[in-house]
Formats: structure tokens, sequence, C-alpha cells
């Protein structure tokens, strides 16, 4: 089954009546991080003098670390080490994780949710950075299950991550809804099965209105 993907505007997120698990992407979906991110990986490549354009840091968006290192290194003839570097970007974003700040309409639903159906976070970073930045959000206590780019062979796009998200909540991909604001993320959510959600219009509307857009509500439908 091919998922189905709602943006969802200027509107509060409303779930579809048919779901029965949430599954979240972390950095750029609860957590405003990227930022935060990119100014890691720019001191991290920048020990190798590698430069890292700003847009091509969100073309990657959700591609785990450490592909995204070997990425750079094919297509520009880089000798970056992968793991090395990896654990060094991640390094520098953990001391900036007290900066961080919450996506508040999907923060929002995770508090809304949380009891009446079972969450999970399903990311491309690593288990200690995400875990960090949700308990600097006090939102860890709120999912059931946390999957990293570690727990499974491919990662983003491949529908991997969703798959297992999936699993450990025991609720079929076909019934779960997942909220995502990368292309990578998307896709592997689709190919999951899952209904998709994409995070971003209404982020982008929060951030021109100040964070008051105004409270109207929209259900996701078909299209």
């Amino acid at each position: 089954m091919v998922g189905r993907v709602w943006p969802i505007g200027v509107f509060m997120i409303e779930i579809p009546p048919f779901i029965r698990g949430l599954v979240f992407d972390c950095d750029g979906t609860i957590a405003d991080t990227m930022p935060l991110h990119y100014q890691a990986w720019v001191q991290a490549l920048g020990e190798f003098g590698v430069e890292f354009p700003e847009a091509l840091f969100y073309e990657m968006a959700g591609v785990p670390t450490a592909t995204i290192i070997e990425i750079l290194n094919d297509r520009h003839g880089h000798h970056m080490p992968v793991q090395e570097t990896a654990d060094y970007k991640e390094s520098l974003y953990i001391k900036l994780i007290p900066q961080v700040i919450p996506i508040d309409p999907v923060v929002k639903l995770v508090h809304q949710y949380y009891g009446q159906l079972p969450m999970a976070v399903a990311t491309g970073g690593g288990r200690a950075g995400v875990s960090k930045t949700l308990n600097a959000l006090s939102l860890l206590d709120r999912f059931q299950a946390i999957v990293t780019a570690d727990d499974v062979k491919h990662g983003k796009p491949a529908p991997d991550i969703f798959l297992e998200a999936a699993r450990q909540l025991n609720v079929p991909p076909e019934l779960c809804c997942a909220f995502e604001d990368g292309e990578a993320g998307l896709t592997s959510a689709r190919a999951a099965g899952m209904t998709v959600i994409d995070i971003r219009p209404f982020h982008k509307a929060m951030k021109q209105a100040g964070g008051n857009a105004p409270p109207r509500r929209q259900a996701a439908t078909g299209g």
C-alpha cells in the first residue's frame, strides 16, 4: 500500500479517525533543531576544509549522518573518516541542545494524544542526540518507542525505520500517521504505507506569524 500525503497548510492538525498509532520524525518536526544541526555540520566539516551549502543540508534532511558524509566523499572526492566525522558532528550538536526550541503545533499534538494513541519517534539522527533533544523538551517519556538509523539496515528514504516503529508500537503501518519535514522522510513513510503529514507548510506559516497563526482546524483528507 502506498502512503498518502496531506500538507496541513495553516490549520491545526486533525488526525483521521482510523489512525491507531502516531510516528514522528524528530529534527525539524518535533524540535526546531535544523539550524543547530547545520551549525554543528559547518564546524565539523570545516575541520577537513569541506564546505556544506545550507541548501544541500536541507535537501538531505532525514538522511543518516554517516550516509551524508559518505555522499559528500563520493560526490566531491573528499576522504573524511565516516564514523569519526559523524561522531564529532554529533558531539558538537549535543553541546547546542540547550538552545533547542519546540515546534509548537506538533508538540501540542504529542501532548494531546499522550495516553490515547501509542507514539514513536523515527529519526535519522543518533540515539544519544535524539534522547537528549526530547529530554530537553520534556517529551522523552511521551513515546513508547524511539527508532534511529542505527536500529535498521537501511535509513531514510527506505521504509525500514517507519516499519520498525510500527512494529514496536504493535500497530499495522497502514493504521499509523507519520509526521515529517524532509523529502527523504516523506518518501520513507509513504513507502511504509503510512498516512503522511508534511509539517513544513504549517511550520513556515507559524514562523511568519510569529508563532500566532489562527487556530483553525482541518482534517486530513485524501488527495
